[in-house]
């Protein structure tokens, strides 16, 4: 993009990477989304400061627009009332906000934009949905897949990467954020026509 471009003067986007907070999860499967916001924020030349609302922010412009790159210092489950208190500070409506979060029902290495829809069984989703009082935002989902056993999810998602899935795991977290900035030039509809048609 041309750094002559014109910068919306609309409200910003928010755009949040799921995750929980703490060494201990820091490279596992449920943080995709919140290393995916690490990816962006490189993107936009800032490092994450400390919000009043309980989250951790980058401000900067994307493809023409007015960000903030955001990830929750709370778990997971506890992810929409600091949500809630960030776009209402920033006075950015339902409709510009991206979470990014990793799905099992996508296959690993894939990308997938949804708009609105379930939450799946997906604890950060749905404190969201609970907090923002609707389901109407944009997804970017980062395939994790399923556990190929009879593992259970929640010990899987709570896991590291496996060393294989390491090796991958750039590509990936880039393609998440190409995602990002498709929407921002595109629209959500256009992106997700693209990208959802791409994988398939």
């Amino acid at each position: 993009m041309s750094f002559l471009r014109r910068v919306s003067n609309e409200a910003r986007w928010v755009i949040a990477g799921l995750g929980n907070p703490g060494e201990r999860y820091e490279r596992t499967r449920h943080n995709a989304g919140a290393m995916a916001a690490e990816v962006l924020a490189r993107r936009v030349g800032g490092s994450f400061k400390r919000h009043k609302s309980g989250c951790l922010v980058v401000e900067g412009t994307l493809a023409g627009e007015r960000i903030v790159v955001t990830r929750t210092a709370s778990y997971m489950n506890e992810s929409g009332a600091p949500l809630r208190a960030l776009t209402g500070f920033y006075k950015s409506p339902l409709e510009r906000l991206i979470v990014v979060h990793d799905e099992l029902d996508v296959p690993f290495g894939e990308v997938r934009i949804k708009i609105g829809g379930g939450t799946a069984g997906h604890n950060g989703l749905k404190s969201l949905v609970q907090h923002l009082g609707g389901k109407d935002f944009v997804r970017v989902r980062v395939g994790i897949s399923r556990p190929r056993s009879t593992r259970d999810s929640v010990d899987y998602v709570l896991s590291n990467f496996s060393a294989a899935e390491r090796k991958e795991l750039l590509p990936l977290l880039e393609e998440a954020a190409d995602a990002v900035e498709r929407i921002l030039e595109a629209g959500s509809e256009r992106a997700m026509n693209e990208i959802n048609t791409r994988a398939e």
